[in-house]
């Protein structure tokens, strides 16, 4: 069959796709039970999701290690699975029931979670289907959901577990808490806002001192009707005769006592603070170090409660703020209002509600008791950070961990396994018939019991992710064998979310760390390296660039620059340019077809009669080497890197050229040089195919002289130092570098592209007069050279010289330009180059410019200097081989 001329992948990448999936090959399992086992686990998406630029760019890179390792022999599992996202979920279905004109509390929560189930059933598989499409090669017949039985049940065993060692407790602590959702939402989910505010200067009287006021400043006056104190920095002289008495809280009439405290900063405001305990975290702290009352004065709607003045009751905190200041500002206690700019912490799910600092009952769990080994784990190697700088960022965050809560205010999770008795004594347990068992024992009798309504954060039950997904806590096979997995590919911005807690929890309930290596990524952002947003109208969107371009051309673009600790630049041009490159691999194979490629069975490429196909081989197992290293330290760029400019160069650009006459040859050369490309081609779609899964599956199959299998289950190549030829890698460097040393010179010194040039070679000793025999045409074809011949003497005056190796390569130009005017070309473009690199330096030198300047724009001033500064290098070079012209 003779290959198409261009590659399409929108035809051929679903057939691919579905060939992998029904010869099992995603399995695992599928390299035999001999096989090392080899596991990663997928972050686990949102069911609400689909997917975006930052799920790409992860799971290629997932893709790339599973593939790599499966072709490598080892027994690969990429666990994939969903996460029920609580609160996200949530969310979005309580919008369908508005839309419906009714609600979840119309609904009752039984018929509510049904409905998210029916949500789920519907919208669940999208994101899946687009990894599909990507290329993933998960193991999708173990396809997970953390609300699923097993997990479920690891949920109840961990959380039973934790309470019963003392490490869950129920307190009562300050919360963020979202009046739309009414519930806790974690400290990590707060999204601050800056926003443009007031800050009302209010007064209080002084206790027993007519016409004597303290001002305090606050951008929440609803608040005040809660507050048990004033604080004043204790070394301020304006206050310190009033630290021990009391104010008369306006509004409301409550004695409330001054206190000194740090906590208040004589430079800001009038240095006298407001103390509300129940609604500020640091007022929290000052209420517990002074023994001050809490008085909480909002619903969970955010509406002012019973413990308000009767006129307030009711009112939303908005409503009542405009209340209160009007009321304040009747009673001359209104001294001043400023317009201020501050920051208001807001969901981070929608970005929309303002969150409330509230103080409710919530499950806790001892967050420093379960960091020590997940610390320990890190420092002593069993767990490392990929890069390393990471370590810090874990270590600083896991060493002032606080209490974390677990518990949510919604219905769609898992439900806590806690039952409260009529006296409200709990009981903790996994099933209700084991609670009613403990209450029968506690109360001597059967009692009603009421189950705890809230369920768990959504990070609980994804820390188990990597034991769970196995089967814990049964001791499963899969557990026993794919447990602890090898790498985890996740990006920053959830090591405390979900990293850090895999391993606290993996450690506590497994004794081991889930996975030996973490490596994290960076952000995509746009070409201009500004953060992707909706609002900026800068959002790629991965699925369009596959429909586009083709799966391969955009995995490849993000391995090939997602640089260790650095963000990556995103743009349809470097997409469209691995496009291209998938067309110059596709064309390559075309030409080895149409010339006859192919070789024996078991053939391999020892005792080669030609340098050039020597050179080839050894070239080959160099770049063996280089991705295999590269992937093994998770330099995905580097690996991509080197691929590109050995199929794109070596074998394309030269290979390929150069091979061109022994292809014309109808004696032996012909035949070791159609088996020679042949093999290097079969190893260059083994190592592309990581990376570039789908072109190299079908060029695998067009290629072939007979069925071989799929490529996906192929072998990865490995080098054999019987094959290295360092003498062909020297003599066939000779002739590229001075091919390209050559073109160099016509196109620094505007040569015609017509214009053949005749090439003198002075001070030629035996090698290099071998090397010009061997290669005399090759020279003059590929250099556009009229003749080649050795010079005697002195070279002529009005040439260029090229140094290459022991020789001189001199390039007589007078006659061919004009000299003179190519000098001053280069010599203005020098100039104009080292004007920019000095505007550029005067920028970067300007501490004013470098502190406001956003960080993408100092970074595209640097990429413009090393622009600049290799364009100067370039033209220099050009201009010191005119210097003796």
């Amino acid at each position: 069959m003779v290959m198409d001329k261009t590659f399409d992948p929108q035809a051929i990448e679903p057939g691919l796709y579905q060939a992998w999936e029904e010869a099992g090959a995603f399995k695992a399992g599928f390299r035999g039970p001999a096989a090392k086992p080899f596991t990663i686990m997928i972050p686990p998406p949102n069911v609400t999701g689909s997917l975006h630029i930052g799920h790409a760019l992860n799971n290629t890179l997932q893709d790339i290690l599973i593939r790599f390792e499966r072709m490598r022999g080892r027994d690969a599992l990429w666990q994939p699975g969903m996460d029920h996202a609580g609160i996200a979920t949530q969310l979005v279905v309580e919008r369908q029931l508005n839309q419906q004109q009714t609600s979840r509390i119309a609904l009752g929560r039984e018929a509510f979670v049904s409905r998210v189930w029916e949500w789920k059933a519907e919208s669940g598989g999208t994101i899946a289907g687009q990894l599909r499409r990507l290329g993933a090669s998960c193991d999708w017949s173990r396809e997970r959901f953390t609300m699923d039985e097993g997990l479920s049940r690891a949920v109840l065993r961990v959380f039973v577990t934790l309470y019963k060692q003392g490490l869950i407790y129920r307190d009562k602590r300050l919360v963020n808490w979202d009046p739309v959702l009414r519930t806790a939402v974690s400290d990590l989910e707060v999204f601050p806002i800056e926003v443009e505010g007031r800050l009302w200067h209010l007064r209080y009287p002084i206790e027993g001192e007519a016409d004597r006021f303290i001002t305090v400043a606050t951008t929440r006056p609803e608040t005040m009707l809660g507050d048990t104190g004033v604080a004043v920095h204790p070394e301020d002289e304006r206050y310190r005769d009033l630290i021990g008495k009391f104010v008369v809280l306006p509004l409301v009439g409550r004695r409330i006592p001054i206190v000194g405290d740090e906590h208040a900063d004589p430079e800001k405001g009038s240095g006298a603070v407001k103390i509300t305990p129940a609604h500020d975290f640091n007022d929290w702290e000052v209420g517990k170090r002074h023994g001050l009352d809490v008085i909480d004065v909002m619903t969970d709607e955010a509406r002012l409660n019973d413990s308000v003045p009767e006129k307030y009751r009711g009112h939303d905190r908005y409503d009542a703020r405009s209340m209160i200041v009007r009321d304040m500002d009747a009673l001359g206690l209104l001294e001043k209002i400023e317009t201020i700019r501050h920051a208001v912490p807001h969901d981070e799910k929608s970005k929309t509600v303002e969150l409330e600092p509230r103080l409710t009952d919530q499950w806790w769990v001892k967050a420093d008791v379960l960091a020590r080994d997940a610390i320990a784990a890190v420092e002593d190697g069993r767990a490392t950070f990929v890069p390393k700088q990471w370590d810090n960022t874990y270590f600083q965050w896991m060493r002032n961990i606080q209490p974390w809560c677990i518990s949510r205010q919604l219905w769609w999770g898992h439900q806590i396994p806690a039952w409260y008795g009529p006296d409200g004594t709990v009981f903790v347990e996994e099933s209700e018939d084991a609670a009613q068992a403990g209450a029968t024992a506690h109360y001597g009798k059967a009692v009603e019991l009421r189950r705890d309504s809230d369920v768990l954060d959504t990070w609980f039950s994804s820390a188990l992710w990597p034991f769970s997904t196995l089967g814990w806590p049964d001791e499963t096979p899969e557990l026993q064998r794919y447990y602890p997995t090898d790498v985890l590919v996740t990006g920053f911005d959830i090591i405390f979310f979900w990293v850090a807690r895999m391993m606290m929890m993996g450690l506590h309930f497994t004794g081991k760390a889930p996975f030996s290596r973490i490596y994290i990524h960076g952000l995509i952002r746009d070409e201009k390296g500004q953060k992707m947003s909706k609002t900026k109208g800068n959002v790629v969107d991965p699925l369009a660039l596959i429909d586009q371009y083709g799966a391969d051309a955009l995995r490849f673009t993000l391995a090939a620059h997602v640089a260790q600790g650095r963000d990556m630049r995103l743009s349809i041009a470097r997409v469209e340019g691995y496009r291209n490159f998938a067309t110059k691999l596709w064309n390559a194979a075309r030409f080895a077809e149409m010339n006859g490629a192919a070789r024996p069975e078991g053939w391999q490429p020892r005792g080669l009669a030609h340098a050039l196909n020597r050179w080839i081989v050894h070239e080959t197992q160099g770049a063996t080497r280089r991705v295999t290293a590269e992937l093994e330290a998770l330099r995905f760029n580097e690996a991509a890197g080197a691929l590109y400019q050995f199929v794109w160069g070596t074998l394309c650009d030269w290979y390929v050229e150069l091979a061109k006459p022994l292809l014309q040859d109808d004696g032996p050369a012909k035949a070791e040089t159609q088996a020679t490309l042949s093999w290097a081609i079969d190893q260059v779609l083994a190592l592309l195919h990581p990376f570039m899964p789908f072109i190299t599956e079908k060029l695998w199959a067009d290629l072939a002289g007979s069925p071989r299998g799929l490529l996906i289950a192929g072998a990865w190549p490995v080098p054999d130092p019987a094959l290295d030829d360092p003498a062909a890698a020297e003599e066939l460097g000779w002739l590229t570098q001075a091919i390209s040393d050559i073109r160099a010179v016509r196109a620094e010194m505007g040569v015609p592209a017509a214009a053949k040039l005749a090439l003198q070679v002075f001070e030629a000793g035996p090698v290099t007069r071998s090397r010009l025999e061997a290669h005399r045409e090759a020279l003059l074809r590929l250099a556009r050279l009229e003749t080649v011949t050795l010079g005697d003497g002195a070279p002529p005056k009005g040439a260029v010289q090229i140094v290459a190796g022991e020789a001189l390569l001199v390039l007589p130009l007078a006659g061919v330009i004009d000299i003179a005017k190519e000098r001053a070309r280069l010599d203005k473009d020098r100039a104009k180059a080292e004007s920019e690199i000095a505007k550029i330096d005067a920028k970067l030198g300007n501490a004013d410019f470098v502190a406001r300047a956003p960080e993408e724009v100092i970074e595209e001033q640097k990429e413009r200097r090393a622009q600049a500064e290799e364009t100067r290098a370039r033209l220099a070079a050009a201009l010191e081989r005119l210097a003796n012209v």
